[in-house]
């Protein structure tokens, strides 16, 4: 693990890895939803609004999973000093909170019809939004520290803190009485159609590739800017 801290080593890796996600991620996204919206059956109950689940469930698992790579990248940070491991968190934060806001923004639409409402506050939909404030604020802790040219371990102990976040999202429809229904897929099996299941897995993939190959384009945009603004100091200093 160590040596891919090296920011020369990451580059090339990078280089080689980003294009290729993007598009196999566009590619897989693309066939998966044209499925779901076109040749996947109507639900029994819900009908044709079930569709959605096809780009709310991959949004909900990379908001959490946005978060989830803040949290671990700000663990390493703040343990082992990685010279990455934050670029990686800040990277991160954009493209997850896109994910968040879509989970969001989706999960209403979806529920308008399912429940005849648009927002309930309850324990999934209410830390949901709350994991999208929380990806507001690491977005600006981080853009501040990064501005200000001072470390960014606050912002790596706002990632770690804000990890609590995560399992009272998993586990609120268990813990409360929820409008949303409970997991689908879980350890033990899924409660989820074939026609249906093998969509949302290869729509959840794609998405994920989509978020890796962002990930890693941040990662390089981030540090050619510290690189530039590396130079820019030895100039001034050397005038």
């Amino acid at each position: 693990m160590h040596g891919f801290a090296n920011p020369a080593r990451f580059l090339r890796i990078a280089r080689v890895l980003t294009v290729p996600l993007l598009v196999a991620g566009l590619l897989l996204t693309g066939a998966a939803l044209y499925y779901g919206l076109v040749y996947a059956p109507p639900e029994r109950l819900q009908g044709d609004s079930v569709r959605i689940l096809f780009i709310h469930v991959p949004a909900a698992w990379l908001g959490m999973a946005g978060w989830s790579g803040i949290a671990v990248a700000s663990f390493v940070e703040l343990v082992w000093r990685h010279p990455l491991a934050g670029i990686g968190a800040r990277a991160a934060a954009v493209p997850g909170a896109f994910f968040a806001f879509l989970c969001l923004a989706t999960g209403s639409l979806w529920g308008r019809p399912a429940w005849g409402t648009w927002w309930v506050w309850d324990g999934r939909l209410t830390s949901m939004l709350v994991l999208l404030f929380l990806y507001f604020g690491y977005i600006a802790l981080a853009g501040a520290s990064a501005r200000e040219g001072g470390g960014s371990r606050i912002a790596a102990i706002f990632g770690l803190v804000g990890a609590v976040n995560i399992p009272i999202i998993h586990y609120s429809v268990l813990w409360w009485n929820s409008l949303h229904q409970p997991p689908s897929l879980t350890t033990g099996g899924s409660a989820m159609a074939g026609p249906f299941l093998w969509g949302l897995m290869a729509a959840t993939l794609g998405f994920t590739f989509i978020f890796g190959g962002v990930v890693l384009a941040r990662m390089r945009a981030i540090l050619a800017d510290v690189q530039a603004e590396a130079r820019l100091r030895r100039k001034a200093e050397g005038a």
